[in-house]
């Protein structure tokens, strides 16, 4: 007859079975003791997140300011345009300057896709002065310049005050100044006199800065008649800027030099001046990715710092990880323990550091009146990197950490 087998036999076996079976630390639990390394040394925590949080903010600041100027340059080509191209004289073929023919511009005007186009001209041997009194070897370096009536709606030159030449002013002693000569001259309003070459001219306005044509900025423009009349100008230009539309600037562009000059097109320059600013972008982005190798560099020195740190904790808490293995802690817990302090260390100086980066670029950007362009991906890129360079920066001490046997591990170094 075979025997019942007795329950409280069963009860006990299993009761000693889930005594020896470890049990598992929940999220939250892995986050609490995680977090007791970070809570019980706020001063070396904060030394070493303070390392990430440089890099990322060097990253962050660099990237979104670069995003800022790249917006700001977007909504600059935006309102002057694309499509202007000019025209200067070249050189003939021993080396000397090429003058252009007087009629230059009107033939380029006739070309079926340019919609505009104006020309300036320089008056040699003018100079201008506040006044007559004032030495003739302190002209500031001012030039003049005749200007076409249709200067302003070509180049997308705005006035800061006062109004451009029309008809009637373009054929008297009548000046428009650009924004610097107007600063080297100090004044401010339209109405002054200035002396220009020799005789008094009156200042009708005064432009504003013309991105596309800075060479505009300091000079003085007088009306074409005016400058003949006046100043003894010889009619020839020395700069014609023409607008196009924009589905056909690469065609007009080539066929500019030769309808200027069609005996000696070779002796003509056209040029794009939207290059100019495009290529000084281009070079902005060059520096910015060395500013972000930089930042990494700083970041890779923080991601040490933290393992540094995690080293030194696994060394001076050798006792509590002994105790903790002796009340039945596994190895994978203690492992994950530390690996889980790495992680919140770095992911603190990764927040923090992405914070301060925004905020800088976000004040940078409002010093230069440009739009807060802060990227989302900048800013989830760096905290992820921390994370990751957390990892791994903790990964071996959190695996040295794992191989301490409780005895050795309460017994000290």
């Amino acid at each position: 007859m075979s025997r019942r087998p007795d329950p409280r036999r069963h009860t006990a076996a299993r009761l000693t079975a889930a005594r020896l079976t470890p049990r598992r630390l929940s999220p939250a639990d892995t986050l609490r003791v995680g977090s007791v390394g970070l809570r019980t040394r706020p001063t070396r925590v904060l030394l070493s997140a303070l390392g990430i949080a440089i890099g990322i903010a060097a990253m962050v600041a660099v990237v979104a300011v670069s995003a800022s100027s790249q917006a700001a340059f977007n909504a600059q080509l935006a309102s002057v345009g694309t499509n202007m191209l000019t025209v200067t004289p070249g050189k003939d073929f021993v080396g000397d300057p090429a003058p252009l023919p007087e009629n230059a511009a009107d033939m380029v005007g006739h070309i079926a896709p340019v919609e505009n186009a104006a020309a300036t001209g320089s008056v040699k041997g003018a100079k201008v002065y506040r006044n007559d009194r004032i030495p003739k070897a302190a002209s500031r370096g001012i030039g003049v310049l005749g200007a076409g009536l249709g200067l302003p709606r070509t180049v997308g030159l705005h006035m800061a005050a006062g109004t451009w030449l029309n008809g009637a002013q373009s054929r008297y002693p009548a000046v428009v100044l650009g924004t610097t000569a107007a600063e080297n001259l100090g004044i401010t309003t339209p109405g002054a006199q200035i002396w220009l070459g020799e005789q008094w001219f009156t200042v009708t306005g005064i432009l504003q800065k013309a991105p596309l044509a800075p060479e505009l900025d300091s000079a003085a423009l007088i009306g074409w008649d005016a400058a003949k009349t006046h100043l003894g100008f010889d009619g020839r230009p020395t700069m014609i800027y023409t607008r196009t539309a924009d589905s056909k600037v690469d065609q007009v562009r080539g066929v500019l030099a030769a309808t200027v000059n069609p005996e000696a097109p070779n002796e003509v320059t056209v040029s794009r001046p939207s290059d100019a600013l495009s290529a000084k972008q281009a070079a902005n982005r060059a520096f910015t990715g060395l500013l972000v190798g930089i930042g990494a560099i700083a970041l890779l020195v923080g991601g040490v710092g933290v393992a540094n740190t995690m080293v030194i904790a696994v060394l001076e808490r050798r006792g509590e990880i002994g105790l903790r293995r002796a009340l039945g802690a596994t190895r994978g817990q203690i492992r994950t323990q530390f690996l889980t302090e790495s992680v919140m260390l770095s992911a603190l100086g990764g927040i923090s550091g992405a914070a301060l980066g925004a905020g800088a670029s976000a004040g940078y950007a409002l010093s230069q009146n440009w739009q807060v362009v802060v990227p989302p991906w900048a800013l989830g890129v760096g905290v992820g990197a921390t994370m990751a360079i957390g990892a791994l920066a903790g990964l071996w001490p959190a695996v040295r950490a794992a191989r301490l046997a409780p005895r050795a591990a309460l017994s000290g170094p």
